[in-house]
């Protein structure tokens, strides 16, 4: 972890700078009560629309289980797939005394930062998820991070383990109550992806606008592994920084990173990642995409090739729609390794107005072109996507292009 000691010291300074006042926010909320269904669970349609704006569909009867923490309180419902668990944080340390030394803290390093620390000294509230080896998920498991009070404090910290062999398709909503303004997230991610497997983590943040949000995550990738990581921002919060950072240690492991968002007047969004290739023949890809009607956007990405063959792009790029805000593309490479091959590549501009002209020639009105102009941009390849969630997906590619009306 010490290649990326000095990485995290910018985000730091840029936090700084935007002026975030967390007096503002309650304390951290003491884990509640942990239900083994939702029988128990009474959403208005308001809470159902948030999670289904995220991808998060409760009431279905889908197979791979599903987990939601409700404020303080956890629901799931069990998995009906032999060899696929899903289990609160807190429990599985009790079932499983030997996950909090495994993986407990082993792929995020504790002393990070405050808010890292703040998780580590807080009681753990989150899931645990582990699918044995040989063991393959079709069907996308769902889960999802609800804030229902005003101004609370949300710390929260997930584990997923695949075995060897083992696939998952893991899609994570996180959310809030409609009429809520702000709030702080903390939240303290770690996977560990077994050798010839393969996680698919999807993300899909929806907030309001005075929340602030600070992920904190790391993968750890074994032999011939492949770590998929999807990020979307349907409505970005007032502040978000996260750096993800990807350990890529196994002969022929694989990291892919995509990330797409909007920014709007008054948000600030840091947005990165950092893979460090250590084993031979190891891949790695960091897509970025964004569309600022006016906010401050910072797009990172490092990668480290430090081994023979290891091979790796970067693509940022920003759309500019508003002659306020900024984006700032920060495409980084760093050759450890004299065989090691890397390139990148960023890009920033506005809309042509010519397309814009054409397609109103074809009976669009003007924002109905920049719309579909925006979405043609946000249209990149997207792996383990279902139908279901391609549509939300096209649904938050159509609020991009609108801005916030």
């Amino acid at each position: 972890m010490e290649q990326f000691a000095g990485i995290t010291q910018d985000a730091k300074m840029q936090k700084n700078e935007a002026g975030v006042d967390y007096s503002r926010f309650e304390n951290i909320e003491e884990a509640g009560n942990s239900f083994s269904s939702f029988e128990n669970l009474s959403l208005n349609n308001e809470d159902l629309g948030s999670l289904k704006a995220v991808g998060i569909h409760l009431f279905d009867n889908a197979s791979p289980g599903k987990f939601l923490m409700y404020g303080a309180d956890i629901y799931r419902a069990i998995p009906q797939i032999p060899g696929v668990e899903i289990i609160p944080l807190k429990e599985a340390f009790k079932i499983y005394p030997e996950i909090k030394e495994k993986y407990y803290f082993k792929a995020v390093d504790k002393a990070r930062d405050e808010f890292t620390q703040t998780a580590f000294n807080e009681e753990a509230n989150g899931y645990f998820i582990r699918v044995k080896e040989n063991v393959i998920v079709d069907e996308p498991m769902q889960t999802a991070m609800f804030m229902q009070r005003e101004m609370s404090t949300m710390c929260i910290h997930n584990i997923v383990v695949l075995e060897d062999r083992a696939q998952l398709n893991l899609i994570t909503g996180c959310t809030s109550g409609c009429s809520l303004k702000g709030g702080l997230h903390i939240a303290v991610s770690e996977h560990f992806i077994g050798k010839g497997a393969k996680l698919t983590n999807t993300m899909i943040h929806n907030w309001g606008a005075d929340f602030v949000v600070h992920p904190r995550s790391a993968t750890v990738v074994d032999e011939n592994g492949r770590f998929v990581s999807n990020y979307y921002s349907v409505k970005p919060p007032k502040y978000i920084e996260n750096n993800p950072s990807t350990y890529l240690r196994g002969k022929g492991a694989n990291a892919k990173y995509l990330t797409v968002l909007a920014s709007f007047p008054g948000t600030y969004c840091d947005i990165g990642g950092t893979v460090l290739m250590e084993g031979e023949n190891t891949g790695a890809e960091l897509v970025a995409r964004a569309v600022n009607h006016g906010g401050t956007v910072i797009q990172t990405g490092l990668l480290i090739g430090a081994a023979k063959n290891a091979r790796a792009h970067v693509d940022c790029s920003g759309l500019m729609l508003s002659d306020k805000g900024i984006i700032e593309a920060i495409p980084g490479l760093r050759a450890a390794h004299p065989e090691a091959r890397m390139s990148h590549e960023a890009a920033i501009g506005r809309i042509d107005m010519g397309e814009v002209n054409y397609l109103q020639s074809k009976g669009l009105d003007e924002m109905q072109a920049i719309a579909l102009i925006v979405r043609g941009f946000l249209d990149v390849e997207i792996e383990g996507m279902d139908d279901e969630l391609r549509k939300t997906i096209r649904e938050i590619s159509e609020l991009s292009g609108h801005g916030e009306d």
